[in-house]
This record gives C-alpha cells, structure tokens and sequence, in this order.
C-alpha cells in the first residue's frame, strides 16, 4: 500500500459499486484513533488474503511463471496452491513446537 491509498476519492469509488472500502489509515504524523469492530475485522480477513497471495507469488513461482500454454500455467498455479495448504499446518505445527518448548523452559523456573 502506498501513502495515498486511504484517499477520500479512492473511498468514494469503492462506495459508488456498493463495496465497503478496507485501507488502513496514514497517520500523516497524527494520531489514527482505533478502527471500527466490523472494519478490524474485515481489514484482518482482508491481510490473511493477502498474506496467501504475496506468498505464492514470492516463495511459491506465482510472480514470474516462464512456460506458456494456458494449462501449463495452470497447473503451475495449482502445484503452488496446493503447496501453500500443505505446508500451513506444518509451519503451524513448528511453531506451536517452539511455544511449548518456551513454556516448558519457563515452567522449570518456576518449580
């Protein structure tokens, strides 16, 4: 995102299709008072898309796929795809693994 992307006139096309516009606010120097509820919560589902989509492009070959065809590309796509459900619950797994062996660090401290 860039500087101007909370701009009125951005918010004002966004609300002339009938869609609830999500940016967060530049703060421009100045305090930026806390978000709606409803919109923290749109702006969070709103990231984890966005945080799928920026990993399959950078780590996943979706940003510079080199084979042509329509089909070929395709299945490029869907192999990154699928490796990104794969490997979110072992990532997870690996770090629910370092939690609980923080947590066990600490419980011997405690004992």
């Amino acid at each position: 995102m860039n500087a101007a992307s909370d701009a009125k006139r951005f918010a004002e096309t966004s609300r002339q299709f009938n869609q609830v516009p999500i940016s967060d606010k530049n703060s421009r120097g100045q305090k930026v008072g806390p978000k709606a509820p409803r919109e923290a919560q749109r702006f969070k589902i709103r990231s984890i898309a966005e945080r799928a989509s920026s990993r399959l492009k950078q780590d996943l070959g979706a940003n510079n796929v080199i084979i042509r065809g329509r089909r070929k590309v395709f299945l490029h796509l869907l192999f990154g795809i699928i490796t990104l459900f794969v490997d979110q619950p072992l990532a997870l797994s690996n770090r629910l693994s370092k939690i609980n062996s923080w947590i066990a660090s600490k419980a011997v401290l405690f004992a």
